[in-house]
């Protein structure tokens, strides 16, 4: 059995057992349950701080952990990346007083930065020549400008609205974050065996992100047109219907293209365009 270390709350939390929950692996998140065993899947899901869980996966108390990468860049723990999943998107950036110019990463010399990612700052700054004050405080970063603790801060970045209401102002982008599947190094087969079966339903869910299945009724007359339009998987499945001179076709279409390409297919003559979600692709 796969042990697997998540975030006990917050948007990674929602969204990581969102993804369990499309690969079809039950989990019963009870309030104040620390550890939670799957009934149709080996693995167990223990319920960490997101900062607790590079270490546990690095020393072997977790097989696995789904963690921020800008955890995982900070507490430079032991352990090996096995798939960036793609959401929990942000980025780490430093921000100041809106009121204030700014004049370039130079501007930060001699400053006091307040960030709960002091490795990564420190990093950064020594890369880049500047010699800053860095004040590591966990909590609400984005108030110490305003209460004098700090000139500025390094912290995590969404939509910006935090910002905003704290009337700071975003200057530079330090790094990009996402979820992270990151594993212990030693696991043994049985749990490399899990592993894979694991990776197989995540790559058939996110595979089948932002695609749809898309159905319609085509003149045979315009059949080679319409094919050549269609960027399918490999090539559209097409069907006789009972009108002679019509065909069905059916095909995967991205969701980024879905609406041109539609526009395209009605001026060809297709008609009774059908557009279904997918739920799971195997490539």
């Amino acid at each position: 059995m796969l042990r697997i270390a998540v975030q006990a709350k917050g948007r990674l939390y929602e969204e990581t057992m969102e993804l369990l929950s499309e690969a079809d692996i039950k989990i019963s998140a009870m309030k104040r349950s620390l550890l939670v065993q799957s009934p149709n899947f080996p693995v167990e899901i223990l319920f960490l701080r997101d900062d607790d869980i590079p270490q546990s996966v690095a020393t072997g108390v977790a097989d696995l952990g789904i963690v921020g990468e800008n955890e995982y860049m900070e507490k430079r723990e032991d352990a090996v990346v096995v798939k960036r999943l793609g959401f929990s998107k942000c980025r780490l950036s430093l921000a100041m007083p809106k009121d204030i110019e700014y004049t370039g990463i130079g501007w930060f010399e001699g400053k006091k930065i307040a960030t709960s990612y002091p490795v990564i700052l420190s990093n950064y700054m020594k890369e880049h020549g500047v010699n800053a004050e860095i004040h590591e405080i966990t909590g609400s970063v984005e108030i110490a400008p305003g209460i004098g603790l700090a000139d500025a801060i390094f912290d995590i970045v969404s939509s910006g609205s935090t910002l905003v209401s704290n009337r700071l102002k975003e200057v530079e982008v330090i790094m990009k974050s996402e979820a992270l599947l990151i594993a212990n190094k030693n696991l043994n087969a049985e749990k490399k065996e899990i592993l894979d079966e694991l990776l197989f339903r995540i790559d058939a869910v996110k595979t089948a992100e932002d695609k749809k299945y898309v159905l319609m009724n085509a003149p045979k007359s315009a059949l080679d047109s319409i094919i050549a339009l269609l960027p399918g998987m490999k090539s559209p499945t097409v069907m006789p219907l009972a009108q002679e001179d019509w065909c069905s076709v059916h095909t995967v279409l991205d969701e980024k293209c879905f609406w041109e390409i539609i526009g395209k297919l009605k001026a060809l003559g297709a008609q009774g365009i059908l557009v279904l979600p997918i739920e799971k692709m195997i490539v």
